[in-house]
């Protein structure tokens, strides 16, 4: 049996970055929910927080699914 190094590593690093970038995202999200709040309690408008967090929401969703496609077929 030999195991081929470089590429496990390269399965390694793709998943350290996919999932790094995902908690990232997600966090954005949660930074971006707390400053809408924030705003409202302000008695501002926090339109583009929350956009901004629900487009993060939604990419974290979309690589979620894209991951499970992946696995699935």
């Amino acid at each position: 049996m030999k195991i081929d190094w470089a590429a496990l590593g390269s399965v390694f690093g793709v998943s350290l970055g996919a999932t790094v970038a995902l908690v990232a995202l997600f966090t954005l999200g949660v930074i971006g929910l707390s400053k809408q709040e924030r705003a409202v309690a302000q008695g501002g408008s926090a339109a583009l927080a929350r956009t901004g967090a629900y487009a993060c929401f939604a990419l974290c969703l979309a690589a979620v699914a894209y991951g499970i496609y992946l696995i699935v077929a």
